[in-house]
């Protein structure tokens, strides 16, 4: 298991289960949360918070008695905050069936105590995939710090009067009937070791509220299929009042989004009547038919000044998600991992060379077979395990070494080679190769060659 990785297995109950008797939607971005915060706690060794959430989409539902497995790694580190990715998909036990459910990404920030300065380690990267999402994080990551300008940019072009309805068209619902408000109190169990409130807690209940204000309009039970990029804008504590407060805010042809505003009290600002706004998301619904088909929902009519604030930001909302997911689908396409990136080669070369000879010096290296001339070696640790391969010949070892770290010559005597070709020189010792084979469709290897010793 890679050092930032943190597995999770859950088989899904009645107890997580809604009306339908599929997984509720509050219950999985729970078990979500949860992991990606081990992941970021054990890359940071520190206590960590949810600082925000990107957009988040729901491809399957899951049913009781499947099985949710949650794959959550740090993709990249920055000064006290950590990107992390959360992969989810289900099993069916009888049918071995398994299906994807969502990938997410949500950013962590360290909470050292005592005020201690925190500077996180970068994050070990070891695969291709490991690479193109550390560079994808960096994209990411602008478009979060600028998601609230390009949003407040939008509307003001649009106008607000741009999409507002005529008071004479029919079928046509108020949002006012859609308002729902709840309050939870903050107990032990909703919170980290830190007395944080978790954020997955904050999220189940988000989802609770948002949907009956959803079944407001429809009168019948909705599916989350989706959750807009938001940010927690302060903490909430053991012994807090959170209130929520959830309404309608626009609806498409066949779908529904839902605001949702929290506010946190502590004993004396509930007295007083003062609110904290610790957080604001926007939850996207569906209602399905038996068969899992969307079906058109109700149009709606805002009444007052900020019903119609609403109603626009929901379709400027909907403009950016999709801009959003096409650009990054776009710079994933495209993407160039920062390993074979021309400004960062040197230095990944420098470090892949000296972790190479601080390997081979390792103890504990043990010998795994042995043919003819050609011993190979084992080290195996917590999270990887290494190979070493020595090989006796009769020829000069600086020619030896020359023909081996050509590995366009290796075509003549490993049979799993389809092609081998050099893309890149990147100095004269150091050359980026691209191999296909039955096995791997396209891998990218980097050669470095240094002088051999002087004897042998």
């Amino acid at each position: 298991m890679a050092g930032t990785q943190v597995p999770m297995c859950q088989a899904i109950l009645p107890t997580h289960s809604d009306q339908r008797g599929q997984l509720s939607a509050g219950q999985l971005l729970q078990w979500m949360d949860t992991a990606a915060c081990l992941a970021a706690e054990k890359h940071a060794g520190l206590p960590c918070v949810t600082a925000s959430v990107d957009d988040i989409r729901f491809e399957e539902t899951a049913r009781v008695g499947q099985i949710v497995s949650i794959n959550a790694k740090v993709n990249r580190a920055f000064t006290t905050s950590m990107e992390v990715g959360v992969k989810v998909t289900l099993q069916d036990p009888l049918t071995d069936v398994q299906k994807l459910i969502s990938v997410a990404f949500s950013t962590y920030v360290a909470r050292p105590g005592c005020n201690e300065k925190v500077d996180l380690k970068p994050v070990r990267l070891l695969t291709a995939q490991d690479f193109i999402e550390h560079t994808l994080a960096a994209e990411r990551r602008k478009i979060r710090l600028a998601h609230g300008d390009v949003l407040n940019n939008l509307l003001k072009e649009c106008g607000i009067d741009g999409g507002q309805m005529s008071d004479q068209e029919e079928n046509v619902l108020s949002t006012d009937l859609t308002h729902v408000q709840s309050t939870e109190l903050v107990l032990p169990p909703h919170a980290n070791h830190q007395g944080n409130t978790f954020g997955g807690q904050i999220m189940t209940w988000m989802e609770t509220v948002a949907a009956i204000s959803a079944s407001r309009l429809c009168h019948m039970h909705p599916t989350l299929k989706s959750v807009d990029m938001f940010k927690f804008r302060g903490p909430s504590t053991v012994g807090d009042r959170l209130v929520f407060n959830a309404i309608v805010n626009n609806t498409f042809e066949k779908s529904i989004e839902v605001g949702v505003r929290v506010e946190a009290y502590n004993c004396e600002e509930w007295g007083k009547g003062q609110a904290r706004h610790i957080n604001s998301a926007f939850l996207i619904f569906n209602i399905l038919n038996k068969h899992g088909e969307p079906l058109v929902v109700p149009r709606v009519r805002p009444t007052t000044k900020d019903a119609v604030r609403r109603f626009h930001g929901a379709i400027a909302r909907k403009k950016i998600r999709l801009t959003r997911k096409y650009d990054l689908l776009k710079k994933e396409d495209s993407c160039t991992p920062e390993f074979l990136d021309r400004g960062n080669q040197v230095n990944v070369i420098e470090s892949n060379i000296a972790a190479l000879t601080l390997l081979a010096a390792k103890s504990g290296w043990e010998i795994h077979s042995t043919q003819d001339h050609v011993k190979m070696f084992t080290l195996e640790e917590t999270d990887a395990l290494s190979i070493k391969v020595e090989m006796q010949v009769q020829m000069p070892s600086n020619l030896t070494f020359c023909i081996l770290s050509d590995f366009t010559l290796h075509m003549h005597w490993v049979k799993q080679y389809l092609t081998c070709k050099l893309i890149e020189s990147v100095t004269k010792e150091d050359n980026i190769y691209q191999i296909t084979s039955p096995l791997i469709h396209n891998l990218s290897i980097l050669v470095s060659q240094r002088k051999p010793c002087r004897t042998g």
